[in-house]
Order: structure tokens, then C-alpha cells, then sequence
């Protein structure tokens, strides 16, 4: 691709990043209480939404809606509850991996202590159910409910992912592959990031006159490289910009693609010296030891493998588009869907 054409993709994706994000985000600030307890859970349950956020996944429920037929006002409520629940599952994930940022600024269980932090993402979890619920005014009963049946299914795939990663780490699993990642991948991340937003936002715009499965396989390619690219960021983004703790995750003991073949490469004293530092708690990973681990993955090409396989994904992806898509007419919406596979591996 062209530097020109790279930056026209990128002009696309964020002129209706920063216009739809901007209104599901009102919408959604609007779900938010403003009573008490305001210190100990209204305050904090707005942390994370007025930090802001690319707004991928609810621009991608609209961007997909508009494009069957539906419009903003048909979608913007159940956009509003993708991006509550992506917060609520934020909050979680940064107590679960001991995350010390997010979007830039502390994480809420490093401001508020870990029981006010948990208790604030449950309530927001739960709170992203009433757009859902007010969608009924708007759309009827039979499809309101189609969706909260979409969202349950997203809740479970999701939990059952994020309980695949947090599983390994609790037992140390390190005999893993690259099947191993991106099935986890598929439930952990594509389901909140692209897979429910791409079937919500059609059924809203079709109904059930369209096929929703066949959007799981896009789903899938665009949101495994959406994910191996954060990975990677994290280990050579900008910090300003990336919002994280660079090299969190093998302080976390992620077992993200390139630890998985770090662990694959490596020789037997390597791998047993890895599979010591991931046996130890986080604050007992220290700056040298990842500091090694990094250095073993530049060694044996791990981040490139990773970079590679991002952009095979992003290339499939853009592959499957044109079979999914390629009958409906062309739009704002249409270019903004086929453009995202190339920005999510050129994002920093």
C-alpha cells in the first residue's frame, strides 16, 4: 500500500471514529447516575468512559447498521451498551492482571482500592443492560430481545476467554500453541470487538432477513489482528499515545503470541528459566528479568512471527470483506468497514 492510500484508509476510520464515537459516547454518558453514593461508586463508574477510547467497537455497530438500511437513532442505544460493557470489562481486567494503567492514568483499583473497583465494574456491567432494555421503544420487543440474547452470548464467550488466559497463567501452562492463542483470542477479544458489534449492528439494519453467522469469520480475522498488534504495541508503542504500561503484559505473564513461541524456540535452559519468572507473582518480576525476555524474543524473531501473522490476518480479513460485503452499495459506512483490517495494524 502507498503512503498515500495508508493515509487515506487512516483518514476514513477516523473521521467516523471521532464523528459516531462521539455520539454513542453522549448516549452513553447519559445511562451514567449522578446520585450517591457519587465518591464510592457514581464517580468511579465514570472513570473509564471520560478517559475516552478509540470507540472502535460502538462505531463498528453503527457503521454496520447504517450500511443494511438501519439508521444512528436504531443503533445508537445498543452501541451505548457495547461500549459500557467494554469499560465494565476494563475495570476487571486491570484488577485480574494487576494492570498499573489505563488510557494514560492510573487504573481505577490503583485509585480506588480493589473492592470499590470491583463493585464499580459490576455496577457498570449491569448498567449496560438498560440501553438495552430502553431499546424496545425503538426497535420493538422481538428484536430488543434478539439483542439482549446477542449480548448474553458475547458475555459468555467472553468470560470463557479471559478464563482461558487467566487459567494458564494460574497453573503456569507454557506447553501451548498458536492454536491455543488464537482460540482464546477468538473468545477473549473478537467478541466484544467485532463479532457482536458486526452481527448487532446487522440485525438491526436487516432484521433476521440476514444471516448474522456469516459475519464470524470477518469478525474473527479482523479482531485476531486488532489483538496481536495491542500485543505488540505493547512491547514497542508509544507510551503516550498507547495509554498502557509498556511491556505489561510480560510483566503480567501474558501468554501472548510471542511468548508462546519464545517458549516454542528457546533452548531447554531458556525455556526453564521462562517458566520460572512466569511462576513468580508479578511484583516479583523485576526489570531485568524482562528486560532477558525481550531480548530472547528479538532473538528468535518472535515479534516479527507476531507482525507477520497480524498482517496474513488483516490480509484475510480484508479477503472475507469483499465476500460478505461486496453486494451492498457503496458508502461512508461500507469504506469505513473495509478500511479497518489496514488500521488496526498501522495504528500506534
Amino acid at each position: 500500500m502507498t503512503h498515500r492510500s495508508s493515509r487515506s484508509t487512516s483518514h476514513v476510520v477516523t473521521q467516523l471514529l471521532h464523528e459516531y464515537g462521539g455520539a454513542v459516547r453522549e448516549r452513553m454518558m447519559s445511562y451514567l447516575p449522578q446520585g450517591q453514593p457519587r465518591r464510592y461508586l457514581y464517580g468511579p463508574m465514570a472513570e473509564y468512559p471520560r478517559r475516552g477510547g478509540r470507540g472502535m467497537r460502538p462505531t463498528l455497530c453503527l457503521a454496520t447498521a447504517r450500511l443494511f438500511g438501519g439508521s444512528i437513532e436504531d443503533a445508537v442505544l445498543t452501541a451505548a451498551s457495547i461500549e459500557l460493557m467494554h469499560n465494565a470489562m476494563l475495570i476487571h481486567d486491570d484488577i485480574e492482571d494487576g494492570s498499573e494503567e489505563r488510557r494514560g492514568r492510573p487504573s481505577l483499583h490503583h485509585q480506588q482500592g480493589v473492592p470499590l473497583a470491583i463493585n464499580t465494574g459490576d455496577a457498570l456491567a449491569l448498567f449496560s443492560m438498560r440501553p438495552l432494555f430502553d431499546n424496545r421503544h425503538v426497535l420493538g420487543p422481538a428484536l430488543s430481545l434478539r439483542l439482549l440474547e446477542e449480548s448474553a452470548r458475547m458475555s459468555r464467550e467472553s468470560a470463557e476467554g479471559q478464563a482461558m488466559e487467566l487459567g494458564w497463567r494460574h497453573d503456569n501452562v507454557v506447553d501451548l500453541g498458536e492454536g491455543d492463542y488464537l482460540e482464546m483470542v477468538l473468545k477473549k477479544t473478537c467478541w466484544l470487538a467485532t463479532i457482536h458489534p458486526l452481527r448487532a449492528g446487522a440485525l438491526i439494519g436487516a432484521g433476521e432477513r440476514y444471516p448474522v453467522d456469516g459475519l464470524i469469520r470477518f469478525g474473527f480475522l479482523l479482531g485476531a489482528a486488532f489483538q496481536i498488534q495491542d500485543d505488540l504495541l505493547n512491547l514497542a508503542g508509544d507510551a503516550k499515545r498507547y495509554g498502557k504500561e509498556l511491556s505489561g503484559d510480560i510483566y503480567e505473564g501474558k501468554r501472548t503470541l510471542m511468548l508462546i513461541r519464545l517458549l516454542e524456540r528457546g533452548t531447554p535452559d531458556e525455556r526453564g528459566r521462562l517458566r520460572e519468572f512466569l511462576a513468580l507473582p508479578r511484583e516479583h518480576r523485576g526489570a531485568a528479568e524482562v528486560d532477558w525476555v525481550r531480548a530472547r524474543m528479538h532473538h528468535y524473531d518472535c515479534i516479527d512471527h507476531a507482525r507477520a501473522l497480524a498482517h496474513a490476518l488483516a490480509g484475510a480479513a480484508t479477503h472475507e470483506f469483499e465476500q460478505v460485503f461486496r453486494w451492498l452499495p457503496d458508502s461512508r459506512e461500507k469504506r469505513f468497514i473495509a478500511a479497518l483490517p489496514r488500521w488496526v495494524i498501522e495504528r500506534s
